[in-house]
C-alpha cells in the first residue's frame, strides 16, 4: 500500500475519532432533540386544550384542528372528525347570516380532508356535526361550518328529520339557559361501509353532549341517534353522558369538578326543557 494511502486511512479515522469527541458528555442526539420537540409541541397543545371546557381528553392534542367557533379532533382512517366541540349561547342563535353551503375541504386537517367526490352520486347528505344554524352569528364562522371535515354521511332522512329535531332543540336551550357546551359526532367503529375515492366511513349511529354548566344545578345529556328515519320524539334517544362515553370511547368534559361528575351518570328529562314535535313546550323543568 502506498504511504499517501496509508496516511488518508489515518486521517479519516482521526476524524472521526476527533467528531465522536465533539459531542459534550451528556450532550442530546438529533433524534432526541427532535423528540423533545415532539413532546414540548404537545404539552403547549394540551396546555391550550386545558383552556376550552368542552374539548374532550385526548392523547393527540396537537391534532385538535382550531376553527374560529368550533373545534375538532379528525379520525383519517374514517375521514371525518371524531367530535366536534363549541360553545353555544342565546347570542349566537341569532342565524344573522345564513348558509351559502360553500362546502369545501379543511386546509387545517394536515391528513387533508374529505372532498366533493367521496360524496358526489354517493345518494348521502353532507351531514353537518356542528349545524350550520349554530354558526350563523357571522359570515366567517358561518362559512367554515361548511367544511368537510364537519361533514359526515348521513342517511337524507336523518339529516332532515331526526337529527335537525335534535339540532333545533339545543338551540332552544342555548336560549333558555344562556350557555351551553356541546359535543357532537360519529360513532366510528371500524369495519363500517365508505363511499367515495377517500373512503368516508358511513356511521350507523350519531351522538351529542350537552353540558348546562351553571351554579347551583349543572346538568348533562347525552343523545345516540340512529342513521336513519324515526319518528319518535328526540327524547326517545336520551341517554346518560357515561353511555357516549361507553360507546365512543371519548370522555367527554374532563375539565369537569369531581363533585359534579355525578351528572354524566344521569338522565334526567324533566331537568330539561323540551319542545314537542309541533315547537310547543310539554316538559317540565
Amino acid at each position: 500500500m502506498k504511504r499517501s494511502c496509508v496516511y488518508f486511512i489515518y486521517a479519516l479515522v482521526l476524524f472521526a475519532s476527533c467528531s465522536k469527541s465533539t459531542r459534550p458528555e451528556g450532550a442530546l442526539t438529533p433524534q432526541q432533540q427532535a423528540e423533545m420537540a415532539k413532546d414540548r409541541e404537545r404539552a403547549e397543545a394540551a396546555a391550550k386544550a386545558a383552556g376550552y371546557f368542552e374539548i374532550p381528553a385526548t392523547d393527540r392534542p396537537e391534532e385538535i384542528v382550531y376553527h374560529l367557533a368550533y373545534s375538532l379532533l379528525y379520525s383519517e382512517p374514517h375521514e371525518q372528525a371524531e367530535w366536534v366541540a363549541y360553545v353555544l349561547t342565546a347570542e349566537r342563535t341569532s342565524n344573522t347570516y345564513k348558509r351559502k353551503n360553500d362546502f369545501r375541504t379543511d386546509p387545517e386537517v394536515a391528513s387533508g380532508s374529505a372532498t366533493h367526490a367521496d360524496y358526489k352520486g354517493s345518494g348521502y347528505h353532507r351531514g353537518h356535526l356542528a349545524p350550520s344554524a349554530d354558526m350563523g352569528w357571522s359570515p366567517e364562522v358561518q362559512s367554515e361550518s361548511f367544511y368537510y371535515s364537519n361533514m359526515s354521511p348521513q342517511v337524507p332522512a336523518c339529516n332532515t328529520g331526526i337529527w335537525s329535531k335534535l339540532e333545533k332543540q339545543v338551540r332552544d336551550w342555548a336560549v333558555e339557559y344562556d350557555t351551553i357546551f356541546v359535543v357532537t359526532g360519529p360513532v366510528l367503529t371500524n369495519g363500517l361501509p365508505a363511499i367515495g375515492p377517500g373512503g368516508v366511513a358511513v356511521p350507523e349511529f350519531y351522538y351529542k353532549v350537552i353540558l348546562h354548566n351553571s351554579l347551583p344545578a349543572p346538568k348533562g345529556i347525552g343523545f345516540i341517534v340512529p342513521n336513519a328515519r324515526s319518528k319518535a320524539h328526540v327524547s326517545a334517544f336520551a341517554v346518560p353522558i357515561d353511555s357516549v362515553e361507553s360507546v365512543t370511547g371519548i370522555d367527554f368534559f374532563p375539565l369537569l369538578p369531581a363533585e359534579s361528575e355525578e351528572i354524566e351518570s344521569e338522565k334526567c328529562l324533566p331537568c330539561w326543557k323540551w319542545n314537542s314535535p309541533d315547537g310547543v313546550d310539554f316538559g317540565t323543568e
